[in-house]
């Protein structure tokens, strides 16, 4: 079996978070085959339309997988462990996790504007435009700092530290 690889974003709400994955995807899936994961901790993601079957399959607390000729979807009423999600994509080669600053990921902290110390205890790297001068931070020297618009510093940065899973 080969090697399947994870890294992990988090940030403040509106720091860039989807668009770096995005940007990242976009660039990884020339070459690889990627999955995402994302994390919606205040549950306010919504995934299907009142007065859907599927809607109303789920309003009744069961399980419910949408099976089309183009994609799958799984709805589910309770929280998964990461290894039983990632069981659940089948085959890619990286999977991309916005949050769950639980799991044992190396993680890039991402921010714009100003930095909030503390998600240093959650990460190995931190992504940063313009809008930030480091020199107004106390950045740990563990912490790489990478330029938030330079997607192959980062795409190096996660070739090196990406944890196998």
């Amino acid at each position: 079996m080969k090697s399947r690889f994870a890294v992990a974003f988090t940030g403040p709400s509106n720091s860039g978070k989807t668009t770096l994955i995005t940007k990242l995807a976009d660039t990884l899936l020339q070459t690889k085959c990627v999955a995402i994961i994302k994390n919606d901790p205040k549950d306010k993601a919504v995934f299907d339309i009142g007065g859907k079957d599927s809607h109303t399959f789920f309003q009744t607390g069961a399980e419910v997988v949408v099976a089309s000729p183009t994609r799958t979807t799984y709805f589910s009423h309770q929280s998964k462990p990461f290894e039983e999600i990632i069981s659940m994509f089948g085959a890619f080669d990286i999977v991309l996790v916005e949050g769950l600053k639980t799991i044992p990921l190396p993680r890039i902290a991402i921010f714009r504007n100003s930095i909030d110390e503390s998600y240093f205890e959650y990460c190995e790297a931190i992504a940063i435009d313009k809008t930030i001068a480091v020199e107004h931070y106390s950045i740990p020297n563990t912490i790489d700092i990478l330029d938030l618009n330079n997607i192959e510093e980062i795409l190096s940065w996660i070739q090196i530290h990406a944890k196998i899973i």
